[in-house]
């Protein structure tokens, strides 16, 4: 096989290559708008707005919180406004709240027990014929503060699930990018192998048609 064929082969090769990452470059891209429109779309619905700046009481001083500074006053429609809200005002407010109840870093699910042992601390006090307003207030305090860290716990999980959606269409519009930048390079190098095969035939066909030169032989017996 000579160089021009395999020229050809080469270049059509890449012509069938660079139309496939074409079109997994235009899949990739429609994702990727998808993506992005629909997380925008689904968290303007809620219309959640982040509290300005100047309202503040110390979410933004926690680690990360600077977001929250940036964002202020503007409307949750993305999915790093997403990750904001849920990690630094939303996660901020349930560790304040855990915190004030004497709970420190519980949970939702952590909650369940405590409440239980209240529970039981404050029938074991009725049974005993002891006082237990103190003990149903905390009852009351830790129901509260359960239910609350439901609610919490629920949206900001919601959020970041956006987020996490958010990211995917990333990814997809950065490999979009990548597939049309490759397919940019495989339509360059195909038109250059196709030239180099041209090329190749002229030259060949020019060897073809160059005379023979040199020295005439003598006619021998003449």
């Amino acid at each position: 096989m000579n160089r021009r064929m395999l020229d050809l082969l080469f270049s059509i090769g890449g012509v069938l290559l660079g139309v496939l990452l074409l079109v997994l470059g235009l899949v990739l891209n429609n994702q990727a708008n998808f993506a992005k429109s629909y997380v925008t779309n689904q968290l303007s619905e809620q219309q959640i707005k982040f509290t300005p700046a100047a309202g503040l009481k110390g979410e933004d001083k926690a680690a990360g919180g600077a977001c929250l500074d940036t964002y202020g006053g503007s409307a949750l429609d993305s999915g790093k406004k997403a990750e904001c809200y849920a990690n630094q005002y939303i996660g901020f407010h349930l560790k304040e709240a855990a915190k004030t109840a004497k709970v420190e870093g519980a949970t939702y699910a952590t909650l369940g027990a405590t409440v239980a042992t209240a529970k039981t601390a404050a029938a074991d006090a009725k049974t005993a014929g002891k006082p237990t307003d103190v003990l149903d207030a905390r009852v009351t305090e830790l129901n509260g503060l359960r239910d609350t860290m439901f609610k919490g716990e629920t949206l900001r999980g919601l959020l970041l699930t956006s987020y996490g959606f958010s990211i995917f269409g990333d990814r997809a519009g950065l490999a979009a990018n990548v597939c049309f930048a490759a397919f940019g390079l495989m339509v360059l190098l195909s038109i250059a192998g196709f030239i180099h095969a041209a090329s190749a035939k002229k030259h060949a066909a020019a060897g073809m048609a160059k005379p023979e030169t040199g020295t005439p032989r003598e006619l021998v017996g003449v």
